[in-house]
C-alpha cells in the first residue's frame, strides 16, 4: 500500500528491498542514488492551443503534492523538481481534440520532471504524453479529477533503446468521475512505471490498461497500485505483455487494497504475458488485500505462456506465411487494449512499432 513518505528516511534503494528486488539498479544511471546530482527541467510541452485548456509553468512551492508515496525515486523528484508543468481543464468544458504533450530530448544526463493535470467539475478531455528520443528521466505526474469529470490518459514510451525512465503516475478521482489510463511501453533499455490510484468520492471509476513489448536486453517494469480508500468505487486493471529475445525481462505487480470502510467496491485485475522465445522472462504478481466483505466483487488473474502453436498452424494451413501468421496472432493479442484508445493514428502507430520490434527480434 502507499505509505506516508515522512515515515521513510531518505536513502539509496538496494536490491534487498522488496520494492526494488526485481530492478537492475546498476542500469539506473544514478536516478535512485542520493550521491548523484539530478538536474530539474520541465521537459514536456505542446504547441496546441484549445479553448478551456491552460498550460502554465509554476514554482514547485505553488504545487504541493496532495498524495503520499513510499517510492524513493518519487521522493527525489518531489525534493529536486523546482518547476512544475500544470495542465488545467476548465469546469464544464469538453475538449474535442486530444491534447498531446511531447517530450523529445536528446540528452542522457539524469534529470527530474513534475507535471500536474487538473480537470474541473464535469469536464472531459484526452491527454497523450509522448516520450520519445534518448533520456535519463525520473518523473512524477499527478492527476486530479473533480466531480463528474472524465479523463482519458495515454502514456506512450517510445524511447530509443538507450533511454532510462522511472515514472510515477498518480490519479485522485473525485465523485462520479472517470479515469481511463493506457500505458504503452515499447522502447528504452530500462523503464519502471508506477500507475497508482486513490478515490475522493463515491461513484468514482478507474480503468487502467497497458501493453508492453520487451526485446533482448530490455527491462520493462510496471507496478500498479489501486487504493480503494472509500465506499462505492470501481476499478479494472488489464495489462498485456510480450517478450522476445535473450534476457528480455518484464515485471508486473498489481496491488489492489480494499480498506475496511470501502463497502460496495467493484474491482478486477488481470495480467497476461506471451513468451515468444527462449531466454525471455516475465514476472507477474497480482495481489488483493481485502478488509471488508461488503463488496460487489474482487478478483484477479495472471497467465504467462508460450506462443500458441495451434493458432499459428491454423493460419499457416490457410496459406499465410509463418512470419505474417505470427504478426497476426500478436496483433490480435494486443488489439483488445489498443483498439479501445479511440485514437486511430495512435493505434496504427503503436501496432507498426510492435511489428517493427518483431522484425528486429526475428520472431
Amino acid at each position: 500500500m502507499t505509505l506516508n513518505s515522512n515515515l521513510l528516511a531518505p536513502h539509496t534503494p538496494t536490491s534487498r528491498e522488496e520494492l526494488w528486488r526485481f530492478t537492475p539498479l546498476a542500469k539506473l544511471r544514478g536516478l535512485h542514488d542520493l550521491d548523484v546530482a539530478l538536474s530539474s527541467r520541465v521537459s514536456l510541452g505542446t504547441s496546441q492551443t484549445q479553448a478551456g485548456v491552460t498550460l502554465t509553468i509554476v514554482d514547485s512551492l505553488d504545487a504541493p503534492q496532495t498524495s503520499t508515496t513510499d517510492d524513493l525515486v518519487s521522493m527525489r523528484v518531489r525534493e529536486l523538481a523546482t518547476k512544475v508543468l500544470r495542465v488545467e481543464i476548465s469546469a464544464n468544458t469538453e475538449v474535442s481534440a486530444p491534447i498531446f504533450l511531447t517530450r523529445s530530448v536528446e540528452s542522457l544526463d539524469p534529470e527530474v520532471s513534475r507535471t500536474e493535470i487538473r480537470l474541473g467539475a464535469n469536464s472531459r478531455a484526452t491527454i497523450v504524453v509522448e516520450n520519445i528520443g534518448s533520456m535519463t528521466l525520473a518523473e512524477e505526474i499527478e492527476i486530479h479529477l473533480e466531480t463528474g469529470s472524465n479523463l482519458t490518459f495515454v502514456s506512450l514510451q517510445e524511447w530509443e533503446n538507450d533511454a532510462v525512465h522511472l515514472g510515477h503516475h498518480h490519479a485522485i478521482i473525485g465523485k462520479d468521475a472517470t479515469f481511463t489510463s493506457t500505458v504503452i511501453t515499447l522502447g528504452g533499455t530500462l523503464v519502471r512505471l508506477l500507475p497508482t490510484v486513490e478515490y475522493a468520492g463515491a461513484g468514482a471509476s478507474a480503468e487502467l490498461s497497458g501493453i508492453y513489448f520487451a526485446t533482448s536486453g530490455q527491462h520493462l517494469e510496471h507496478r500498479i497500485h489501486v487504493d480503494h480508500n472509500l465506499a462505492h468505487a470501481k476499478s479494472r486493471v488489464n495489462y498485456k505483455g510480450a517478450l522476445s529475445g535473450d534476457k528480455a525481462r518484464t515485471v508486473w505487480f498489481g496491488d489492489v487494497y480494499i480498506r475496511a470502510n470501502a463497502e460496495g467496491t467493484d474491482t478486477y485485475e488481470v495480467n497476461r504475458n506471451l513468451l515468444l522465445s527462449d531466454g525471455a522472462r516475465a514476472d507477474s504478481v497480482p495481489n488483493l488485500e481485502i478488509e471488508t466483505g461488503e463488496i460487489v466483487g474482487a478478483g484477479h488473474a495472471s497467465t504467462t505462456g508460450r506462443f500458441d502453436d495451434e493458432q499459428l498452424f491454423y493460419l499457416e494451413s490457410r496459406g499465410i506465411p509463418a512470419n505474417i501468421a505470427r504478426q497476426l496472432v500478436i496483433r490480435g493479442f494486443f488489439l483488445e487494449i489498443v483498439s479501445k484508445l479511440g485514437l486511430p493514428e495512435i493505434e496504427e502507430r503503436v501496432m507498426n512499432r510492435i511489428e517493427a520490434e518483431l522484425e528486429k527480434a526475428s520472431v
